[in-house]
């Protein structure tokens, strides 16, 4: 029956059990006044609900305790004294009291006042009850023992984890009673007790004689003492907390594999921290096979022509399924329960678990009885032998599914561990695989982005670097490492009129496919603009406005899109490395060598300076102005000019040779240490394969796995013969044509180019006549026998010629069309007093 006194306010006592009148409750609010009064208060005080509620509670005391003896009320949880009452007739009650400090049910701050009316002092039957409360408990295992440690007595918990009475055991010890290592511990700590006195506690794995199952325990051990203080013995109980261990490990097995699954973008790798996780705290034995056709789609071991992205089908239901190993462990060295050894290819019926849990999407948790693997393993001999070799007994079998996408299926075994997986082996188990099932789709994802980037990247870097008898030149790229991914890191070397070379090294900002593509396009208007032969300053002053409008672009697409400023993609939570679409920069260093001056002029965008090593050997930066990287816009650029004389040799490079990042902390490496590193590596007279020499600067600078891509440009300048460069200034006169086509050809005739002398009268011819008539003096004509026969014309006039259809009566017109025709290239180029028209013929290699 349950009785509820209940004030105006709302505030009551709570239900109330059956034989409520033995406690007197009541309830006091923060002011003092009574707010609810039981039954049982009524009998103790004898007033009833009507007479008290309402009143100050302190009108109830007899005596006021001594203000010393009161705490501040407020700050207490609890309280509990004795209290001189005074009855509804007078009487003087000596009661103790215990009140709680609580929230009511109304949600009012008060007191909850309570004391017992009957039942206070000790009764016969209480010692019989207390032993029968020790000895009949199954949840607490607790056995007493003598000065000598051994046993005298023992509850029922204790005798139902040994599995024997106190009969069989007293007089024994605990060493003798079960023979483990953790029994020793235990004695040993007992001892320990005994001796000083001091309580102590362990925890422990062991499992009794006869259960096939082992137990975690928690074990208290105190020593026991007469009412005299004589030590008597020693008592140990002991908590079976099996439950509560496993279901710690399995937190900790979840927390580790947060830690640990996915460290990488490597599917290997990280199938292999699942099995390294699962082994042996969860399983004995672990597989992770990936669905075959998946394939083409994760790894360069096992081909990758295909793209992943798509979702696999499985084969129609009574066909076997094929699945690749990509990762297993076993508490057994060399894992040799696997049938199946990682990359290899196996086939599974389609009635076995894995199947089943691919069809289904659903975990599988299972007894390997030989009925139950009668079935699917019965065209499989040697799987059912090494089930019954090894003497697996339970196993799961959950499917790696992401994103929708299923990609494979971890089988978790038993044969060692005695205990069958549980429906709690089975939750943990699905935790661990989907957190490496994500991690293996990122994996994947980033193989496919990264491959299809490495591609893109390859195909618009040089496939080979031209000859030019003006320079001996090597190169090394180095994609990055996996977590940063593919950047946009370019070099290139431009043949130029006149046997001069362009040299270029850029690097585009961020990484993957965006940054990729931004490369070609800048890499192609490096090319156009060095073939209209800019000077380096110019040529990046043009650069720097396509930057800027390949940014204004990207950004105007980004809002059509809708896409917003999204920040740098993610991977798995791990930065991707890559700036959001709508950032387009660059840095670039562009050069020209002249192999006739053996002078080279060079600008730099926001570029590390080039290296020069001298013909003794000496290596050191060339100090170029430094300009602002692409894409600011409005700022100037400088060049500088230097000769590179016989025997040296030019460093051209990006910061990721320089400004790696390493370390535990990934920060960047400092860019001073960097350069002095390279110039050591270069510090050597340049002789050699320039080959070589690029394979050991990246050796001696680098880390093992760069995480920045590379871009190595070694550069061997040399000087042209001055027999074969012959100039001639040309009068402004008509009459000076005749001579100058006199010189040329006497000029061939010496280097042995005769059956070059038609055209090339005909080529000086119309290009010295036009300079006349057309430009401003000074007029000058230049031959070079490079790889090919090279005439240039020089005037002071910046006006450039161009081709026109000439009609049927006009006098002139006809001869530059007539030049472009004879020749292989033509074309024309500023210079600081005016301009070069220059021709190129191709000449029989000697």
């Amino acid at each position: 029956m349950e009785r509820r006194v209940v004030d105006a306010s709302g505030a009551g006592l709570g239900p109330d059990p059956a034989g409520e009148a033995f406690t007197a409750r009541a309830t006091v609010d923060e002011q003092g006044a009574v707010t609810g009064w039981s039954a049982g208060a009524e009998r103790l005080l004898g007033y009833t609900p009507t007479q008290i509620l309402g009143l100050p509670a302190a009108s109830l005391l007899a005596e006021q305790p001594p203000a010393d003896a009161l705490p501040a009320f407020s700050d207490l949880p609890r309280w509990h004294g004795t209290l001189v009452l005074r009855h509804r007739d007078g009487r003087r009650l000596e009661v103790r009291v215990l009140a709680h400090h609580r929230t009511s049910y109304g949600g009012v701050r008060d007191w909850f006042v309570v004391s017992a009316l009957t039942g206070t002092l000790s009764r016969p039957g209480d010692d019989a009850l207390a032993l029968h409360g020790f000895l009949d408990s199954p949840f607490c295992a607790t056995a007493v023992h003598d000065t000598d440690l051994r046993l005298r007595a023992s509850n029922r918990g204790s005798e139902a984890a040994l599995g024997l009475s106190d009969d069989d055991l007293r007089g024994l010890r605990v060493s003798e009673a079960v023979d483990d290592p953790a029994m020793r511990e235990i004695e040993r700590l007992m001892r320990l007790v005994l001796e000083t006195g001091e309580a102590q506690y362990l925890e422990n794995h062991s499992r009794a004689p006869g259960e096939t199952r082992e137990h975690a325990w928690s074990v208290d051990i105190y020593r026991l003492h007469g009412e005299d203080g004589r030590v008597l013995g020693v008592a140990t109980t002991g908590h079976d907390v099996t439950e509560q261990y496993w279901a710690r490990k399995r937190l900790q097995l979840i927390a580790e594999a947060g830690r640990r699954i996915g460290s990488t973008l490597d599917v290997q790798r990280t199938a292999q921290e699942l099995a390294d996780i699962a082994v042996p705290d969860l399983a004995d034995f672990i597989s992770v096979d990936l669905l075959a056709s998946l394939d083409e789609g994760f790894t360069p071991v096992l081909g990758a022509a295909e793209e992943y992205g798509r979702t696999p089908r499985l084969p129609a239901a009574g066909h076997a399924l094929a699945l690749r190993r990509i990762a297993h462990r076993s508490v057994r060295q060399g894992t040799p329960e696997a049938i199946v050894a990682p990359g290899e290819v196996d086939e599974y019926p389609d009635g076995s678990p894995p199947v089943r849990s691919l069809r289904s999407g659903h975990a599988v948790l299972f007894q390997l009885t030989e009925s139950a693997i009668a079935d699917w393993v019965a065209e499989d001999p040697l799987r059912a032998d090494r089930i019954r070799e090894y003497g697996f007994h339970s196993a799961m079998t959950v499917p790696l599914s992401a994103r929708g996408t299923t990609l494979g299926v971890a089988v978790f075994a038993r044969h060692r561990h005695p205990d069958p997986f549980e429906q709690d082996d089975l939750v943990l188990a699905e935790e661990l695989a989907a957190r490496a099932a994500v991690s293996i789709d990122n994996a994947l994802r980033y193989t496919r982005e990264r491959g299809t980037a490495v591609t893109l990247q390859r195909s618009l870097l040089p496939q080979s670097l031209p000859e030019q008898a003006g320079v001996e030149v090597a190169s090394r790229y180095l994609p990055a490492g996996a977590r940063a991914g593919v950047g946009g890191d370019w070099f290139d070397v431009i043949p130029l009129s006149g046997a001069r070379v362009a040299l270029v090294v850029g690097d585009v900002v961020g990484h993957g496919i965006h940054a990729s593509a931004t490369m070609g396009r800048l890499r192609t208007a490096v090319r156009t603009l060095a073939d209209i032969d800019l000077p380096p300053d110019e040529l990046l002053t043009h650069l720097d406005d396509l930057v800027a409008r390949l940014a204004t672009e990207a950004e105007a697409a980004e809002r059509s899109a809708g896409t917003g400023d999204r920040g740098r993609g993610r991977i798995n939570g791990d930065a991707a490395a890559d700036v959001t679409p709508g950032v387009v920069g660059a840095t670039c260093l562009y050069g020209v060598y002249d192999p006739v001056s053996r002078r080279c002029t060079l600008a730099r965008a926001g570029h590390p300076p080039p290296v020069v090593v001298g013909p003794d050997g000496a290596a050191a930066l060339l100090d170029i102005p430094a300009g602002p990287p692409l894409g600011l816009g409005g700022l100037p650029f400088e060049s500088l000019e230097t000769e590179l004389p016989e025997g040296s040799l030019l460093a051209l490079y990006t910061d990721g040779l320089i400004g790696f990042r390493g370390g535990d902390d990934g920060a960047p490496t400092d860019i001073d240490d960097g350069i002095t590193r390279l110039c050591q590596a270069l510090d050597t007279p340049a002789a050699g394969f320039l080959d070589a020499l690029c394979d050991r600067v990246l050796g001696s600078v680098l880390p093992e796995r760069p995480t920045d891509d590379v871009a190595l440009l070694l550069v061997r300048p040399r000087a042209l013969d001055p027999g074969r460069v012959a100039t001639w200034d040309v009068a402004a006169d008509p009459s000076a044509v005749a001579e100058a086509r006199k010189n040329a050809l006497g000029r061939l005739e010496a280097w042995g180019l005769n059956d070059a002398a038609f055209v090339t009268e005909l080529v000086v011819s119309e290009l010295v006549t036009n300079a006349i008539r057309h430009a401003e003096p000074p007029v000058r004509l230049r031959l070079i026998h490079d790889e090919s026969l090279i005439c240039e014309v020089s005037d002071g006039s910046s006006t450039a010629p161009h081709m026109r259809r000439a009609r049927s009566f006009d006098e002139g017109g006809r001869g530059l069309l007539l030049v472009a025709q004879l020749t292989q290239r033509w074309g024309t180029r500023p210079t600081p007093t005016g301009k070069t028209i220059w021709t190129e013929q191709t000449i029989p290699k000697d």
